[in-house]
């Protein structure tokens, strides 16, 4: 293996949540399989959900914006509606909603735990004193965070909540990594993000930083690098001494 670049010469490290730092990405992946197979049977679509569909259109992605694009896929437009719709209503908000309360019911009901790998390098980093922080298209940062019981470890969470509410671009995009490095007072161009997503590592290349990390959980080195990724890894424990 290629020795790997040392996490510890950059200002910080900023990370993603599902599929990085927990494998939540196995949840949500569930969860997405569940409602749209529902929802297509209901409405007869085809072709079928299948896995590809997760990875090209969801992964990474804010939920709304991922539920927009696989429909989209199929030659569907309903109504965006309102973050607030009723998970009964057939909008874009609608079905996000309804995807988003069986994730929450897998979650409460199964927990989660973090990958050891990505624990032990978060245990080497904060002991070489490397600011770290959270940066997730999820609404379901916070949640997640506690559930794994790694939320005191960052105390900067950049997730899809702020990002609604700061009305920042998705899927999610660069300035969304910019605002977590901004937050967390630290240069770009001197800091690395790791991600698992095509589109988070695409988003964190085109935002400048110094070094992207890519943990292929299933998509694919070669995805990854096409991506921007400068280095991928399966596992990071790749990186811990």
């Amino acid at each position: 293996m290629p020795v790997l670049p040392d996490l510890s010469t950059y200002d910080a490290v900023l990370f993603d949540l599902d599929g990085v730092l927990t494998p939540t990405a196995e949840v949500h992946m569930h969860a997405w399989q569940t409602m749209f197979e529902n929802l297509f049977a209901a409405w007869n679509i085809v072709p079928p959900y299948t896995e590809h569909d997760y990875f090209e259109h969801l992964d990474g992605k804010k939920r709304y914006d991922g539920v927009a694009s696989l429909l989209r896929s199929r030659d569907i437009e309903v109504p965006w509606g309102d973050p607030a719709d009723d998970p009964a209503l057939d909008t874009v908000c609608g079905i996000g909603n309804r995807k988003n309360d069986v994730f929450a019911a897998v979650l409460r009901e199964d927990g989660v735990a973090p990958y050891p790998g990505s624990l032990a390098l978060l245990d080497q980093l904060q002991a070489q004193g490397i600011p770290v922080a959270v940066v997730s298209s999820s609404k379901n940062a916070e949640e997640v965070l506690r559930a794994a019981g790694i939320r005191d470890r960052f105390g900067v969470v950049m997730d899809g909540v702020i990002a609604e509410r700061d009305h920042l671009a998705s899927k999610p995009a660069p300035d969304v990594f910019i605002e977590g490095a901004r937050m967390l007072g630290v240069d770009p161009a001197r800091s690395a993000a790791i991600e698992d997503a095509i589109s988070g590592v695409r988003s964190a290349a085109s935002g400048g930083f110094a070094l992207v990390v890519g943990v292929d959980r299933g998509v694919g080195p070669d995805a990854l690098f096409d991506a921007g990724a400068h280095v991928v890894v399966d596992d990071l424990a790749a990186f811990v001494d």
